[in-house]
């Protein structure tokens, strides 16, 4: 099972349902991935709290702007079957910059324009917008 696909599609579906919060497992992969995400304006806040049944869990704080979901489409380019890398001239803006690439670099989970910026390729995990 894709557990970073299983945490992006809670955020769209929470964004498309109008919550104000989600809740998934917690790792710190996906906390860096949050991290990134909240960065970048795609989420409010991100907390690591206790869940109910004692183990750790990622609170989402979802953004919409004038009533409508921030975060209205997530792909998923890299999987579990099939790995996919980008260099640095592979990285190109998202939907005319409105949009966001995530990779694993080795300098850590950077958006599109910092890898570019810090001139490392690495993994690419999703497109966001």
């Amino acid at each position: 099972m894709d557990k970073i696909a299983d945490m992006l599609v809670m955020v769209k579906n929470g964004s498309a349902a109008k919550k104000d919060v989600v809740t998934s497992p917690y790792s710190k992969y996906k906390h860096a991935i949050a991290e990134c995400l909240k960065k970048n304006g795609f989420l409010k806040a991100v907390n690591k709290k206790t869940g109910t049944s004692g183990f750790p869990v990622l609170e989402l704080e979802l953004v919409y702007t004038s009533k409508e979901p921030r975060v209205k489409f997530v792909k998923r380019i890299s999987k579990p079957s099939r790995r996919m890398y980008f260099g640095t001239k592979d990285i190109r803006p998202v939907r005319n910059g409105y949009g966001l690439l995530v990779l694993s670099t080795p300098k850590g989970i950077l958006d599109g324009n910092s890898a570019r910026k810090e001139q490392v390729g690495g993994e690419a995990l999703f497109k966001i917008w």
